[in-house]
């Protein structure tokens, strides 16, 4: 699992290479579902995801961030909070959005972690990126 950033095609060419210099053959180009490519007698089964969804750019919040429950109370004031800093005291360049979510996750009954917010049920992790995610898990780690 990588953070796809800004191209997720120089992305998935960057992980490709990686493993074929170790003898793994990987698909062409990312796959809408994560990449699960089947274990062999010399070579472990190995699995590919892009966050967020394998197609878009971005990193892990942009996977989180859908799901944040609609109309949370705390979510615009985690915005404030994060746009209301000055450029010269910023410290995670141009990470806003991770900043917002960590605002946010600050706020929660056991702070700081995603994990942990998905299983007290704030983050609402029942949509269909997160499905998708799950089943490539599944392929991946049976």
């Amino acid at each position: 699992m990588v953070d796809a950033d800004f191209n997720p095609r120089d992305r998935w060419r960057d992980v490709a290479d990686e493993l074929q210099n170790i003898g793994i053959a990987v698909p062409n180009g990312p796959v809408l579902g994560g990449a699960c490519i089947p274990e062999s007698t010399s070579l472990p089964r190995v699995g590919i995801w892009l966050m967020p969804d394998n197609e878009s750019q971005g990193e892990l919040e942009d996977f989180i961030r859908p799901m944040l429950p609609d109309g949370d109370p705390v979510w615009p004031s985690s915005n404030a909070y994060i746009d209301g800093i000055s450029e010269e005291h910023r410290k995670f360049g141009k990470k806003t959005l991770r900043a917002k979510i960590h605002a946010w996750l600050a706020t929660r009954k056991l702070p700081g972690r995603m994990g942990a917010a998905i299983m007290q049920g704030d983050l609402e992790a029942d949509g269909e990126l997160a499905a998708r995610f799950c089943e490539w898990l599944r392929q991946v780690f049976g």
